[in-house]
């Protein structure tokens, strides 16, 4: 079962207008960060998807990095509150970014994949602090991920966090009430379900191939370095 919208995911956030905005926010991150039950769903098969599809982005557009027409795109659907992505973004993403990303040799996609609310809360905080500082906000979060996600004060951490950032309290509490900002990153979530056979975090599509789990540098560089031009 896909947890998406108003159902489990975010039950605090529809009820703002009547609670309060701090109320709304208080019942999103109160909730224990657990792994989303997948339900039934098979164990997944592909071993690749079409580029085209792929590549559409969604209602919020994409958050990605180097140049769109590298002979190499990589598409990450990760969970904000998953240690594995925090552990790739801390050890292998950097040399990533500086080999390949900067380069123009890789185009990277990062998207929403949340496991939990918690993670659905940071996603649409990255979303909500300037442009320019998403991917610098959000390798904070991953560095910083046992000061906000596994701690009993999971509102004082994410604020403390979006402070650094540059929001205040206000848009803190309205980035949390958006509704269209919900629905946008459960919609890719959903998607990546759906249509990529998307069932845990991170998983990754080098040129749409899929590899699930966060492997080593060097694996890493061996599957790009076999996509570039010679």
């Amino acid at each position: 079962m896909i947890v998406n919208r108003r159902h489990v995911l975010f039950t605090g956030v529809a009820a703002a207008a009547t609670l309060g905005a701090g109320a709304a926010t208080a019942r999103l991150l109160g909730r224990p960060s657990v792994p989303v039950d997948m339900g039934d769903r098979p164990a997944p098969t592909l071993v690749s998807v079409d580029m085209a599809e792929l590549m559409q982005a969604g209602p919020l557009g994409e958050k990605a990095l180097g140049d769109p027409n590298a002979p190499v795109t990589i598409v990450e659907y990760a969970s904000m509150t998953c240690s594995h992505c925090a552990s790739f973004h801390e050890d292998t993403y950097p040399a990533l970014k500086e080999k390949y990303f900067d380069t123009g040799k890789v185009y990277f996609v990062f998207r929403e994949f949340p496991l939990d609310p918690v993670a659905t809360a940071a996603f649409m905080l990255a979303r909500c602090v300037p442009e320019s500082q998403y991917f610098t906000f959000v390798e904070a979060l991953f560095k910083n991920q046992n000061l906000w996600a596994f701690t009993n004060d999971r509102i004082g951490g994410l604020t403390k966090m979006a402070k650094q950032a540059g929001l205040s309290q206000e848009k803190f509490e309205q980035c949390l009430t958006n509704q269209e900002l919900l629905d946008g990153v459960n919609w890719v979530k959903t998607r990546g379900v759906e249509s990529f056979d998307v069932n845990s975090t991170p998983t990754f599509f080098i040129n749409g191939e899929i590899v699930r789990g966060a492997l080593p540098l060097d694996q890493f560089e061996e599957k790009i370095d076999q996509l570039l031009p010679s």
